[in-house]
């Protein structure tokens, strides 16, 4: 199965580079260190469980996971980023599909502790998982929520942080694990490349019974799969690949399907 999920998941990333090259459009750097992330979610979460894109400028990745599962028309894809798409550069709320338009830092993980909540009053199954950035970390709204959520006991939230050290020339992202741990919750740290850890972690149901909110933070390499973008990975953050580029990184990620 993990040899499966293996090629899946460079399936996904083709995916990815196509999109952005077609589109002209997209971050690709940062939507291929998410795959996994993605890719895991979906594979196991439950009918009742939720789950928010607040890193919404991945929304490629996003869009390709879903329809990686059938849960988007693959022909969809091609209108990435085009005008009236339902499929943009960050992504929007569309019914039973995407729960909140989210791309502006910060402002998706809050939307996911309220849903949380409602679950909670509701007495509603199932749990909300929000994925942030290490960048949003930077924002104060994510404290905020952090602080909230914890008040509240919404241990039927998981944050994954994609800690993919993107932002790391406006400020370092270190520990962030520790501060989640000051501000009461769970927290544990995982591979974010490695779709066996994370299904272990991510659905880790005895968690929920420590009575906190928990937080995965992810390692993970922006550009992950294409070597160039890894060494370059500020030069690459908001660009497509051109021609010869996206020849060679889709030959890149087919060698080792």
């Amino acid at each position: 199965m993990e040899e499966e999920d293996s090629k899946n998941i460079k399936k996904i990333r083709i995916d990815i580079l196509d999109m952005c090259f077609k589109a002209k459009e997209g971050h690709v750097p940062s939507s291929f260190s998410v795959v996994e992330i993605l890719y895991t979610l979906y594979k196991k979460m439950a009918p009742n469980d939720v789950f928010f894109l607040s890193k919404g400028h991945a929304s490629a990745a996003l869009f390709a996971v879903l329809a990686h599962f059938g849960l988007l028309d693959r022909s969809e894809l091609k209108t990435y980023c085009a005008y009236d798409s339902r499929l943009g550069g960050h992504p929007h709320r569309f019914p039973n599909l995407i729960m909140s338009s989210t791309g502006s830092l910060g402002h998706g993980f809050p939307i996911a502790a309220g849903y949380a909540l409602s679950k909670k009053i509701k007495q509603e199954p199932g749990r909300v998982f929000c994925v942030v950035g290490d960048g949003e970390t930077n924002e104060g709204s994510i404290w905020e929520t952090a602080m909230y959520a914890e008040q509240l006991k919404l241990s039927n939230l998981v944050c994954v942080v994609d800690k993919n050290d993107s932002q790391i020339r406006a400020m370092t992202s270190i520990n962030i694990d520790k501060k989640f741990k000051e501000f009461g919750w769970k927290t544990q740290v995982v591979n974010g490349h490695n779709s066996s850890e994370l299904e272990k972690i991510l659905f880790d149901k005895s968690v929920e019974s420590n009575n906190q909110p928990y937080c995965v933070i992810a390692n993970t390499v922006k550009g992950k799969g294409v070597k160039e973008m890894e060494r370059d990975m500020f030069a690459w953050h908001h660009r497509s690949p051109t021609d010869t580029e996206l020849a060679r990184f889709k030959e890149e990620l087919l060698q080792t399907l």
